[in-house]
C-alpha cells in the first residue's frame, strides 16, 4: 500500500504573501486605528509600516513623531526610519539630533543610519557634525561599505571642504560612478575647474567606470569656464563614442558651449537632436543665434516657443539693443508688458538703453515708473541705464535726480551724469561733479575723461580741457585714445583754433582716424578757412574712398569758395568710383509707436 509521502518542511508549496507597502493616507489610518484597537500600536515590528509611509511622506512627518514617540522600545530599524525621514524633511537638522537621541538610548546605528546622517549634514553644511559622525563609522569599520564612503564624500563637497572629501575618496578600496561624480561635482561647485578636467582623465582610464550624463555637464561646464575650445570638442566626441545619454541638462550644457564660441550652427545641431528640451534649451539657442547677431533665426525660435520665460523676452529685447535694432527692442517689450511677464533688472536695462537710442522718452518714463512701482531691484545697473536714457533723451535734470537718488554708484555712474550734462549743455555742473569725484576716491576711466573733455568743448574752455588732457597720463596713468585725441581736435576747432588743432594732428603719437578728420574738416568750414578744408576733405577721401559723404563734404566745400570746377571734380569722382548716396533713416514716436522713415536728400 502506498504511503502519501511527507512534504518536506524545506519545500513549502506556498509562501506567506508578503504585504504590499502602504500607498495611500486612507490605508495608513485604517491599519493604525487597527492596531491601537488590538494595542499593537507600542510594538515596533507591527507599526513599522505605518511608520515607513509617515516618516516618508514629507506632509505627514509631525504624524510620524506622534507614531515614534508611542513604541516602546524603537528597534535600530524604526529609528532608521525616522532619522531617513527627518534627513529630507524641511529641517534636516533634526536628523542629527534623532542620530543624537538614539545614541544616548545605546544604540550606535548601521551603515543606514550613517548614510541618513551624512545626507542631512550635507543638506545643512555641518561638517562638525559630519566629523563626529565619520569619526563613528571609522570605529566601527563602516567605511568599507562604498554606499557610506559616497555619502560621507557628498557630505565633504556639500559642505565646501574639498580637502577631506578628497581624502575619503583617495582611501576609497572601491569607487563607483557615483564616487566619482561625488568629488567631480564638488570641485565644480568651488570653482575648481582645472581639478575637474584632471579628475575626468583619471576617471577615464578606471576599469568599469563609464562617464554619465552628469559627469558631463561638469566637464563641459569646466571647458567653458576655462575656455578649453579643443579639450570641449573631444568630450563631445567622448560623448558620442561612449554613447552617453544626453539628457536636457547636457544638451543645454552643449548649446551653452556652442553658443559662447560664436558656433550657433553646431548648438542648433544638439537643439534639434535633443529628444527633450526645456525652455533653457530655447533660451540658450535664442542667446547663441543673438550673441552672432542672427536676429532672424532668434526670433523664429522665440516665435515658435511653447512657452516663454523673463530670460527668453530679455535675450531677444537684448540682441536687438545690441545689433542697434533699437525699434524693435522697444516693441518687442511692448508686447512683453501685454503679455503680464514681469521683466528683470537686465530686461529694463537693456529696453532703456534702446530708448536711449531712438529718444523714445515716454517709453524711457514708462519703464522708470514700472521701476517704482514694481519695486524691481535698482541697482547700479539699472541706475546707470536711467542716467544715460534721460540724457540722451535730453531730460538732464532727470538725469541728475536719478543719480542723486542713487545708494551705490560707480565709475560708470559718474561718467555718465558727467558726459550726460556736458552734451546737454551743463558745463560748469559736469566740472562739479567730476571734481566731486575725485574728491570721493573715485578713479576715472577712459570714458570719464571723454565726458570732461567734451564738456570742455561744449564751453569752450580751452585751457582746462588741455589740462585734462595732460593729466590723463601724469596723475592718473591712462593712455589717451583716438576718442581723446577727437575731444582736443574738437576743442580747439570750437573756439576758431583750427589750425591748431592741424598741428595737434600731425603730432598725435597715433595715427588720425577719418572720424577726427571730418571733425576738423567741419570746423575749418564753419570758422571760413577754405583752404585747409581742401587738405582735409582731400585726406578725407584718401583714407575712406568708398564713402559717399567724403565726397559730399568736399563738393561742399568747394560750393563754399565757388569753385564749380571743384564741385563737378567731386561728382565725377563719386561717378568713377561707383559711389552711391545712402539713403537716411530715422525713427519717429507716433502714437506711441516707433515708425522709420527713409530720405534720399
Amino acid at each position: 500500500m502506498n504511503r502519501a509521502k511527507p512534504i518536506s518542511r524545506h519545500l513549502s508549496t506556498t509562501a506567506a504573501p508578503r504585504k504590499p507597502p502602504i500607498s495611500t493616507l486612507a490605508s495608513a489610518k485604517e491599519l493604525h486605528a487597527h492596531l491601537i484597537r488590538t494595542h499593537l500600536h507600542k510594538d515596533p515590528s507591527s507599526i513599522s509600516d505605518v511608520l515607513r509611509y509617515y516618516a516618508l511622506s514629507p506632509p505627514y512627518l509631525n504624524k510620524a513623531r506622534f507614531v515614534f514617540n508611542q513604541i516602546e522600545r524603537p528597534t535600530l530599524m524604526v529609528w532608521n526610519l525616522m532619522i531617513r525621514g527627518l534627513s529630507q524633511s524641511e529641517k534636516p537638522s533634526e536628523a542629527i539630533h534623532m542620530h543624537s537621541r538614539m545614541r544616548r538610548e545605546g544604540l550606535v546605528g548601521n551603515n543606514l543610519s550613517f548614510i541618513f546622517i551624512f545626507k542631512a549634514c550635507a543638506r545643512v553644511s555641518d561638517v562638525v557634525s559630519g566629523q563626529k559622525a565619520q569619526a563613528c563609522v571609522v570605529k566601527l569599520g563602516f567605511e568599507s561599505y562604498l554606499y557610506v564612503s559616497n555619502a560621507l564624500v557628498h557630505m565633504y563637497t556639500s559642505c565646501g571642504d574639498l580637502g577631506c572629501a578628497r581624502n575619503v575618496f583617495d582611501e576609497m578600496r572601491e569607487r563607483d560612478l557615483v564616487s566619482w561624480n561625488s568629488l567631480i561635482c564638488g570641485y565644480s561647485q568651488c570653482n575648481r575647474y582645472k581639478e575637474v578636467l584632471g579628475l575626468f582623465e583619471a576617471m577615464k582610464v578606471t576599469e568599469n567606470v563609464r562617464a554619465d550624463a552628469v559627469t558631463m555637464v561638469k566637464v563641459v561646464l569646466a571647458c567653458i569656464q576655462l575656455g578649453e575650445w579643443e579639450i570641449a570638442d573631444c568630450m563631445v566626441k567622448y560623448v558620442e563614442q561612449n554613447h552617453v545619454g544626453v539628457d536636457v541638462y547636457l544638451g543645454n550644457t552643449m548649446i551653452d558651449m556652442y553658443g559662447r564660441r560664436g558656433l550657433p550652427h553646431l548648438a542648433r545641431e544638439v537643439f534639434d537632436w535633443m529628444r527633450e528640451r526645456n525652455v533653457v534649451s530655447w533660451n540658450a539657442m535664442i542667446n547663441g543665434y543673438a550673441k552672432v547677431g542672427n536676429l532672424v533665426d532668434s526670433r523664429k525660435l522665440f516665435d515658435r516657443m511653447p512657452s516663454r520665460d523673463v530670460i527668453s523676452w530679455t535675450s531677444m529685447i537684448t540682441g536687438y539693443s545690441q545689433a542697434n535694432q533699437h525699434a524693435e527692442a522697444v516693441s518687442l517689450f511692448r508686447e512683453m508688458m501685454a503679455a503680464n511677464v514681469r521683466p528683470d533688472k537686465v530686461t529694463v536695462a537693456s529696453v532703456l538703453s534702446a530708448c536711449a537710442h531712438v529718444g523714445s522718452l515716454d517709453v524711457g518714463e514708462a519703464v522708470h515708473e514700472y521701476i517704482r512701482k514694481h519695486r524691481v531691484k535698482k541697482d547700479v545697473y539699472v541706475g546707470n541705464a536711467l542716467i544715460d536714457m534721460y540724457c540722451k533723451c535730453g531730460v538732464a535734470e532727470k538725469a541728475l535726480a536719478v543719480f542723486q537718488g542713487m545708494d551705490k554708484k560707480d565709475s560708470v555712474s559718474w561718467t555718465s551724469i558727467i558726459s550726460g550734462l556736458a552734451v546737454n549743455g551743463f558745463a560748469d555742473s559736469a566740472h562739479g561733479f567730476f571734481s566731486q569725484m575725485l574728491r570721493e576716491g573715485i578713479q576715472p576711466t577712459h570714458g570719464t575723461f571723454v565726458g570732461i573733455l567734451l564738456a570742455c568743448a561744449h564751453a569752450g574752455l580751452v585751457d582746462e580741457g588741455l589740462e585734462y588732457f595732460e593729466s590723463m597720463e601724469k596723475v592718473h596713468g591712462l593712455m589717451p585714445e583716438m576718442k581723446h585725441y577727437g575731444c582736443i581736435v574738437d576743442l580747439l576747432s570750437r573756439s576758431g583754433k583750427v589750425e591748431e588743432a592741424y598741428e595737434f594732428m600731425k603730432n598725435m603719437p597715433i595715427v588720425p582716424d577719418v572720424v577726427v578728420w571730418r571733425i576738423l574738416l567741419g570746423a575749418c568750414q564753419v570758422h571760413g578757412n577754405l583752404a585747409l578744408a581742401e587738405i582735409v576733405s582731400n585726406k578725407l577721401i584718401e583714407l575712406d574712398p568708398s564713402n559717399s559723404g567724403n565726397y559730399i563734404l568736399s563738393s561742399n566745400n568747394y560750393a563754399l569758395s565757388h569753385r564749380w570746377d571743384g564741385v563737378a571734380k567731386m561728382r565725377g569722382l563719386m561717378d568713377e568710383s561707383n559711389v552711391q548716396k545712402p539713403f537716411g533713416s530715422s525713427s519717429i514716436e507716433i502714437n506711441g509707436a516707433l515708425s522709420n522713415h527713409l530720405s534720399n536728400t
